[in-house]
C-alpha cells in the first residue's frame, strides 16, 4: 500500500472518530467508544475487523494469541482506542509493538477522554523497524 493510500484512510479514520466524539465527548468506557467507531468507519466505506487476535511467537515458536487489536482497517492500519486521563509511552510502546508484529506500517492511538479530540486525543504511529 503507498504512503498516500495511507494517509488518505488514516484520515477517513481520524474524520470518523471526530464525529463519535462529537456527539458524546469524553466520559464512555472504550467499548463503546469503539462499537460508534466501527459504525462511522463502515459508513464510511472501510472494512474493519474488530478485536482482532495477534498470533505472538517467541523466537519461532507460536505461543499463542497473546494480544487483540481493537481494530484493523482495510487490512493496513491498526487503531488502538483508549478512555483514559492521558495517553502515557506505554501506550506507544503498546501500539508500535502491535504494528511490529502485524507488519502494518501506520497505528492511530485515539484517546477519546479528552475535551477537544484533535488536540491530545490523536497520535499517529509509524512502524520504523526495519523488516
Amino acid at each position: 500500500m503507498t504512503k498516500e493510500q495511507l494517509n488518505e484512510i488514516t484520515d477517513k479514520i481520524i474524520g470518523a472518530a471526530i464525529e463519535v466524539h462529537r456527539e458524546f465527548g469524553p466520559g464512555l468506557l472504550e467499548a463503546a467508544y469503539e462499537a460508534c467507531l466501527v459504525l462511522e468507519l463502515i459508513s464510511r466505506g472501510l472494512s474493519i475487523e474488530r478485536q482482532k487476535p495477534i498470533p505472538l511467537t517467541y523466537k519461532g515458536i507460536p505461543v499463542g494469541t497473546g494480544y487483540r487489536l481493537d481494530l484493523l482497517v482495510e487490512g493496513a492500519v491498526v487503531v488502538e482506542v483508549k478512555s483514559v486521563e492521558k495517553l502515557e509511552p506505554v501506550h506507544i510502546a503498546q501500539i508500535l509493538l502491535y504494528l511490529r508484529v502485524t507488519g502494518c506500517k501506520v497505528g492511530l492511538l485515539l484517546n477519546f477522554n479528552v475535551k477537544w479530540l484533535v488536540d491530545k486525543g490523536i497520535k499517529r504511529v509509524v512502524n520504523d523497524f526495519p523488516e
